[in-house]
């Protein structure tokens, strides 16, 4: 059990799961932290540092996650400096084959998988492996059931669905790190619910990679339609750009100003 020193408060600091930190023995088997390492990345609601991968779980049975909903966590994971990992789960109660042909070639990992038979753990695991991981995703979608499969032991609170909301009912409600072994670290959070509070500057794209295939004249380009010269604009009139992506971007891009 390791307190942090009192000038971490004075600074405004507090140790986050995922921190990486220097201790110090403080007699009668305790411990001191003295130094917090500078971090990759912070995540504030929940507060997690340090991750190398959101692992985003989505669903095309109830509750189905939307695309707007992906596209908005898919680029906090860009923004924040982690990878983005796109798992399609609950495949053996409805296909996701709409949700793979959209997102399969744009660059991300994407995995399918099923927490009731198994299928797509050990992709998923492929996919978490040597990293720090967390999961985001609305309750219900198996985000729990999936982590029960990666970690046995851990014994997740699986929520049962709300007949009522059509969408489950919340479960974790800190933030805990567990080891996979081999360096993977999965982190346990209540998930990323205050998403929509956030804001992200993605006025040029960044966040969605399929635009950065194309190169415009303008170099603050904001991809507006009707921008002369724009080629992501040109790439969506082309079909080169799903336009569900494009009119995500947009609802985002607007948010956002």
């Amino acid at each position: 059990m390791c307190k942090a020193r009192g000038r971490f408060r004075k600074d405004g600091l507090v140790p986050l799961p995922g921190d990486r930190v220097t201790v110090a023995e403080a007699g009668g088997g305790m411990g001191r932290i003295d130094e917090i390492l500078p971090r990759k990345n912070i995540f504030i609601r929940p507060s997690v540092a340090n991750i190398d991968a959101l692992i985003l779980v989505a669903s095309a049975a109830p509750p189905v996650s939307g695309t707007l909903w992906i596209d908005k966590i898919l680029s906090y994971a860009e923004y924040n400096n982690a990878e983005p990992v796109l798992c399609l789960n609950k495949n053996d109660l409805e296909d996701t084959s709409e949700l793979l042909d959209i997102y399969g070639g744009l660059g991300y990992t994407v995995v399918r998988t099923s927490a009731a038979d198994g299928q797509g753990i050990d992709a998923l695991k492929a996919a978490a492996a040597g990293k720090v991981v967390a999961f985001s995703g609305h309750s219900g979608v198996g985000k729990s059931s999936l982590m029960n499969l990666l970690l046995p032991d851990a014994a997740m609170e699986v929520g049962e669905m709300s007949g009522r909301l059509g969408r489950g009912r919340h479960t974790t409600r800190h933030v805990e790190l567990f080891s996979l072994g081999n360096g993977t670290w999965v982190a346990d959070t209540p998930g990323f619910s205050a998403f929509d509070h956030l804001d992200l500057n993605i006025a040029g794209g960044f966040t969605f990679p399929e635009f950065e295939r194309f190169t415009c004249r303008f170099t603050d380009c904001g991809h507006a339609e009707g921008t002369p010269g724009c080629e992501v604009v040109n790439a969506l009139r082309r079909g080169e750009i799903h336009p569900g992506r494009y009119e995500n971007y947009i609802k985002i891009k607007l948010k956002s100003m």
